[in-house]
């Protein structure tokens, strides 16, 4: 049996392995292929650079990356293995000079790019040597169910047929059961032995927050982390160069990069970002991948990633020394919408786009969770753990609110306007809003129009997001974003199920009011108590005689603010949060009647 351990310590000055790191070495010395799938951080590189160490022959790592090859390259000269690498931004003399001492058997690890390798002349070159082993790094990219699909990986499927007898092995941090076994079928026919090395970084702590103002929320997460290297993913170019800007204002060494920079410019900033310590970059998914800063203290997301999978790799980038590190994802309502128009307009095949929407939910189920997220990201893979501790979920655990009759309010504004308009329309209904296109369509007169003017616009988004997030409402692209009733939401509107959402902290004051919204408690006087039993009686009555639910005469929070506030005039009960013009002029004298009369019980 060779000396992995031996090697181990005089290669790499390691004295034991990491977690699953002997095994899957072990197996590729037997000459057999396989797929690894291992957490970043893993030490997955030396999975396969000392197997290949101690072959008799070369081994191909295929990399989709010039920094990426450059890094590996570098680290392995500098510990004595004789690895090259060719690439684009390599002159051809220097690329010639490579291939000469590739073909003398002098390159142990050669590293080349998916579409240099399948050229017909490289390979026919590497048919006339003999090649151990051909590595595939970053495999999910030649899965179409991957997270970062690319054509030029595709052709790799043929590696099989030019070298039936060399090792394939293919490596990635991140791939679902249906992307696993797609890998497995294209590089090794279903053949190669499959290493899942587990999915937990116990190290990074999870944080998310509703969105109502990203940059004054990232920044407050970063404070006190002026000297620290982070990465900021955000959705679009414009939002890098903003965010780039407004943390530079701020105190922090702050640089964009997106797809859309010079190359000279991109390469700049990636160089400063691996070489110094306090470099924060602002960045499009484009900055990420090969990149192994071992030190980046935290990333964050100013929007919503594509899937569970890219959210896993982007978070995965930091806390790669094992120390603890943090993340924190910020979304809201319109980057769902974002992201599922993206989908629908692609020119991918409808079995596809399901798969991505089904992603998608799955990223938003994680969000909306009120358990542990470390639990809710794991089981995505299909992997179990404790309750981490250290995720906002277990620090804070969330209050769940019984919403039924919110649900209900949002629900019966959808289905009175014929399930065709977005969030910020019914968002206006409920809170009365009286703009023109609410006007021009009689949305003023429906039943539902301002039965929700206790809650602010901030609630409402969140609250309909919740409600999308937990499949009881969906977005319809095709309708242009149009808000729909699922069949779960159904049963929540027929009043068959109750509805529970999860708290909402970042509530901004309703400044369109004079009253703050109030809740009463359990702790309620008892006269109180009366006076609130009486006025939701007079609600039922009301409620019945009209066939509509009870919210739609008056929510309950409006309910509270009149046993907290007892107004004695139109005036003061038209300030209440929830009664408008339409409502004061309609109950507001029978309702003002039962709180007189419950004052001269008194």
């Amino acid at each position: 049996m060779t000396d992995i351990n031996g090697t181990l310590a005089q290669v790499w000055g390691y004295t034991s392995f990491r977690t699953g790191q002997e095994d899957i070495i072990n197996h590729l010395l037997q000459k057999k292929s396989l797929l690894s799938v291992m957490p970043t951080g893993a030490g997955k590189s030396l999975c396969f650079q000392l197997p290949a160490l101690l072959f008799e022959n070369q081994t191909i790592v295929v990399s989709p990356l010039v920094s990426l090859m450059d890094d590996q390259v570098n680290a392995l000269k500098g510990i004595g293995v004789k690895a090259e690498r060719v690439h684009s931004d390599m002159s051809d003399e220097e690329k010639n000079n490579i291939w000469k001492k590739f073909k003398k058997g002098i390159i142990k690890i050669f590293y080349i790019s998916p579409e240099s390798l399948m050229r017909p002349s490289t390979i026919s070159l590497l048919q006339s040597l003999n090649i151990d082993m051909f590595v595939v790094d970053e495999a999910h990219c030649i899965s179409k169910w991957g997270s970062d699909f690319r054509k030029d990986y595709e052709e790799l499927k043929e590696l099989r047929k030019y070298f039936p007898h060399a090792i394939i092995s293919a490596f990635t941090a991140t791939a679902d059961e249906e992307t696993r076994a797609d890998i497995n079928q294209k590089l090794t026919n279903g053949k190669g032995k499959i290493f899942l090395n587990g999915f937990n970084r116990p190290n990074l702590s999870l944080a998310v927050q509703q969105k109502y103002n990203w940059k004054e929320q990232l920044l407050e997460f970063l404070q006190g982390r002026e000297h620290q290297a982070g990465i900021i993913y955000c959705l679009s170019r414009k939002d890098t160069e903003i965010c780039a800007s407004y943390l530079s204002s701020n105190g922090f060494r702050a640089f964009f990069y997106h797809a859309g920079m010079e190359k000279v410019d991109k390469v700049n900033v990636q160089d400063r970002f691996m070489s110094e310590d306090n470099i924060v970059i602002c960045a499009t998914i484009a900055f990420g991948m090969g990149i192994d800063k071992s030190n980046v203290r935290f990333v964050a997301h100013t929007s919503l990633p594509g899937s569970m999978e890219n959210f896993y790799q982007e978070i995965g980038r930091a806390g790669r020394d094992g120390i603890d590190s943090d993340t924190l994802l910020i979304f809201g309502l319109q980057d769902l919408f974002q992201r599922r128009k993206w989908i629908y307009d692609s020119e991918a095949s409808e079995t596809f786009k399901i798969k991505e929407i089904k992603r998608l939910d799955s990223l938003m189920t994680y969000c909306d969770s009120a358990t542990c997220r470390k639990q809710t990201l794991l089981s995505y893979f299909r992997e179990t753990c404790k309750p981490c501790g250290m995720c906002d979920n277990c620090i804070n655990p969330p209050q769940m609110i019984e919403g039924t009759e919110y649900a209900q309010m949002v629900m019966s504004a959808i289905y009175r306007t014929g399930q065709n308009f977005g969030s910020n329309h019914i968002i206006d209904i409920l809170r009365g809003v009286n703009n023109l296109k609410i006007k021009q369509r009689g949305h003023d007169r429906i039943k539902t129009f301002g039965v929700g003017g206790s809650a602010n616009k901030e609630f409402w988004t969140n609250f309909i997001r919740q409600l999308v997030s937990s499949d009881n409402l969906r977005i319809n692209i095709q309708k242009y974003g149009a808000i729909e009733i699922t069949r779960s939401g159904e049963k929540i509107l027929k009043g068959e199920e109750e509805y529970f959402y999860k708290r909402i902290h970042e509530i901004k004051p309703n400044k369109e009011k004079k009253f703050k919204k109030d809740v009463v408690n359990s702790e309620m006087i008892k006269s109180d108590r009366r006076l609130l039993s009486a006025l939701k009686s007079l609600r039922l009555k009301l409620a019945k005689e009209q066939r509509v639910p009870a919210y739609i005469i008056f929510s309950d929070a409006t309910l509270y603010q009149m046993v907290l506030h007892k107004p004695e005039n139109c005036e003061e009960f038209s300030r209440l949060n929830g009664v408008g013009l339409q409502k004061l002029n309609k109950y507001g004298e029978i309702f003002l009647q039962v709180i007189k009369t419950s004052k001269t019980i008194l």
